[in-house]
C-alpha cells in the first residue's frame, strides 16, 4: 500500500522491487583501475597462479601498469612467484601493495602475516571480507591491467570476487586430462550466472618440453582443448607445457626473468579487446 513504484528512491525490501542492485564495491579513494580480470578454474593445482602471474609480466613488458590481487588467502602462492619476502606497509590512506623489481603491484594475505608458513584458519566469511579489503583498502595506483588469482572452485571468494568485484572477464586455466569438459563447465557456468565475459581458455601442462631436444610430449595424453573451447563457445588463449625452466624461476621467485612466449596470445587477446589506451 502507498507503493510510489519509484524503487531506485525506495529503502523497503519487498518482492516487487524491481531495480537491479549493484553489489560493485568501491575502490580506495586513492586508486585507479582501467582493466579487472579474474583467473579462475574449477578445480585446485592446475596453475592459476602461474598464469596469473605470467600474464601481469607479460603485459607490463609491454608498457603497461600491473598489478595482481591474490584473493586465495588459505594457498597464496603469488609472492613467492616474484620473490618478495616484505611486508606491506600503510598510511592514512590505505595498505600500500609490494611492488616487484619490473614494477608490478602485488597484495597476498602473505604479505602481512608475521612467517609466510603461517596458516590461514579463517572461517568463509572472514576470508571473503579479506578479499574485499584487498580491493577497497589497498591504494592501486594507475593500474592498466588488474589480475585477480582465484581459489579453486565456485564457493564463498569466487562468488565474492563475482559479485563484489567489477570485473571485465575472467581466464578459465585447465589442464589436459579428460575431465577437462566437466571443470572448464563449471567455470563457465558460473560466469554466465554472474554475467561476466569469459576471455578464453589456457591449458597448463600442455606435455613435457625436454630440455635437451626441445620437443613436446603429452604425457597427459592428447590434448583436447580445442574441442572443449568450441563447445563452450570460447577459445584457447594458451597452451602452456611442463617447461623446466618456468618451474625453475616460479620456484625461485625470478618469473619476471622467463623469457617464453607462452603467454603472448593470451596477452594479445586481452590488449586488443580491452585497450586501455
Amino acid at each position: 500500500m502507498g507503493c510510489s513504484h519509484d524503487c531506485n528512491n525506495c529503502s523497503e525490501s519487498c518482492r516487487e522491487r524491481n531495480e537491479v542492485q549493484d553489489l560493485h564495491i568501491k575502490l580506495n579513494d586513492s586508486s585507479s583501475i582501467k582493466k579487472t580480470f579474474a583467473v579462475v578454474s574449477g578445480k585446485g593445482g592446475v596453475g592459476k597462479s602461474l598464469v596469473t602471474g605470467a600474464l601481469a609480466v607479460e603485459l607490463n613488458r609491454r608498457g603497461y601498469k600491473t598489478a595482481v590481487l591474490d584473493a586465495d588467502i588459505t594457498g597464496p602462492s603469488i609472492p613467492k612467484e616474484f620473490g618478495i619476502k616484505e611486508h606491506c606497509k600503510g598510511n592514512d590512506f590505505g595498505i600500500i601493495p609490494e611492488t616487484t623489481k619490473t614494477g608490478i603491484d602485488i597484495m597476498s594475505i602473505n604479505l602481512l602475516l608475521e612467517n609466510a608458513t603461517d596458516p590461514v584458519v579463517w572461517r568463509g566469511p572472514v576470508i571473503s571480507g579479506t578479499v574485499k579489503q584487498f580491493y577497497t583498502d589497498v591504494i592501486w595506483k594507475d593500474v592498466d591491467y588488474m589480475f585477480v588469482d582465484m581459489p579453486p572452485g565456485t564457493g564463498d571468494v569466487p562468488l565474492t570476487v563475482f559479485q563484489s568485484i567489477p570485473l571485465d572477464g575472467i581466464i578459465i586455466v585447465t589442464s589436459p586430462q579428460e575431465l577437462v569438459s566437466m571443470i572448464v563447465g563449471k567455470a563457465v557456468n558460473m560466469a554466465k550466472m554472474m554475467n561476466i565475459p569469459v576471455i578464453g581458455l589456457v591449458e597448463n601442462m600442455s606435455g613435457f618440453k625436454c630440455p635437451d631436444c626441445g620437443s613436446v610430449h603429452p604425457i597427459f595424453g592428447e590434448s583436447h582443448i580445442d574441442e572443449v573451447a568450441k563447445e563452450f563457445n570460447t577459445e584457447c588463449i594458451a597452451k602452456i607445457p611442463l617447461d623446466p625452466e618456468l618451474a625453475k624461476c616460479v620456484d625461485t621467485g625470478t618469473l619476471e626473468l622467463f623469457t617464453g612466449n607462452y603467454f603472448e596470445n593470451a596477452a594479445n587477446k586481452i590488449e586488443d579487446d580491452f585497450s586501455v589506451k
